[in-house]
């Protein structure tokens, strides 16, 4: 259990947090009502080493380790949960997969510009058909002379709208399901690639999501991984996925907190502001001891990232707990500000759409709880 931070997590936490507060509060706003994907904002994350936290300093990341990335996600989403995702996608899911899996030359070719910001990574493994059920992919990947034809669709790809590359999954051998399935890099710029429009969404607005319809030819070079082996290698992603998602839930519910007891010292009824009326206070209290628990548990699944081979369960536990106790934060201060909260624009109307995503994307809480219950049952 992470219950101390060392001088340099602290330092570092600090500097994205004066980050988050100077630069992405600025545009959290005009990012959500406009749904224009972040650019401006992404490249001046790059300049923190924010687009390459846990990468090696000699693949030009910032050679952090993963208690320090989980501070600085739940910074940025304090401030916006947009900019927060849009890091982690690329952080977690791309850079770290390369820099894990990938050959020198895919990592010559591609760490540098991902953690400069020269490049934004996506990550492609969602399906009509294949969503909890990630294994279940139905694109195509069949041999062709020194490479593979792929065909398929792939949807809600976060980062999709302006991303360079992508991990793109699909199946090389039928009817093995997860077994079969191989993961290729994939240049965005590659023929064959058809962007469909952005999809909207309730909530995390400007996060680039778009479907892509696949009709490409890719080189044995740019298999990521291992033929076959490409959903154990998304499962491995998904281990710093979450726990990322789980310090962007935070830093929702922690803005949520922020604006609730603010609005409680400032707002007066009967005479007196409203904080000094035990229902208010126990609310507030309940939002704190449940964040600051789930915060407890997202340093300690990052710590694990950081020692363990496997840190799966602690990952999913992270995940539900952060998600549920920023969802009910964000429920809780709507209540408080009441009115004021419920307007379109205010910053908890936003929060409480954005709060929402946490729960559903790179695993339902019902897919964490199949997780964390099988380490359980395994381990009794």
């Amino acid at each position: 259990m992470v219950l101390e931070l060392t001088a340099e997590q602290e330092a570092f936490r600090q500097q994205i947090e004066a980050f988050a507060r100077d630069v992405v509060s600025l545009r959290a706003a005009g990012i959500d009502k406009s749904g224009e994907f972040p650019g401006d904002v992404m490249h001046a994350a790059a300049a923190h080493g924010l687009l390459g936290v846990t990468i090696p300093k000699a693949w030009g990341g910032a050679g952090r380790d993963y208690v320090s990335y989980a501070l600085a996600i739940e910074a940025v989403a304090r401030a916006s949960a947009t900019v927060a995702v849009s890091l982690s996608v690329t952080n977690s899911l791309v850079a770290e997969v390369i820099a894990h899996a990938g050959r020198e030359p895919q990592r010559e070719r591609w760490l540098r510009p991902l953690a400069s910001g020269e490049a934004i990574g996506a990550f492609a493994l969602s399906e009509p058909d294949a969503g909890t059920d990630a294994a279940n992919q139905k694109t195509k990947a069949v041999k062709s002379g020194d490479g593979y034809r792929i065909t398929g669709r792939k949807v809600w790809v976060a980062n999709a709208e302006e991303a360079s590359v992508a991990i793109v999954f699909a199946r090389t051998r039928p009817g093995l399901r997860g077994l079969g399935v191989t993961a290729f890099l994939v240049p965005m710029a590659t023929p064959g690639i058809r962007r469909t429009a952005r999809a909207d969404s309730l909530g995390v607005r400007g996060l680039g999501c778009m479907d892509l319809d696949l009709d490409i030819s890719v080189g044995d070079d740019q298999v990521l991984g291992h033929v076959d082996q490409g959903f154990r290698l998304a499962m491995w992603a998904l281990q710093g996925g979450r726990v990322a998602i789980a310090a962007q839930a935070l830093g929702i519910g922690q803005a949520a907190l922020d604006e609730a007891i603010a609005h409680a010292k400032r707002r007066e009824q009967f005479g007196q502001p409203i904080a000094n009326y035990q229902a208010i206070q126990w609310m507030l209290a309940d939002m704190a001891t449940e964040l600051a628990a789930a915060r407890m548990l997202t340093l300690k699944a990052a710590a694990a990232k950081d020692r363990q081979d496997k840190s799966a369960c602690e990952a999913s536990m992270a995940k539900l707990a952060a998600s549920e106790a920023a969802h009910k934060a964000a429920d809780k201060a709507m209540q408080i500000l009441a009115s004021a909260g419920y307007r379109r624009g205010s910053v908890v109307e936003r929060l409480f759409r954005d709060v929402r995503a946490t729960e559903i994307y790179q695993g339902t809480s019902e897919a964490q709880r199949m997780i964390i219950a099988a380490n359980v049952l395994a381990n009794a």
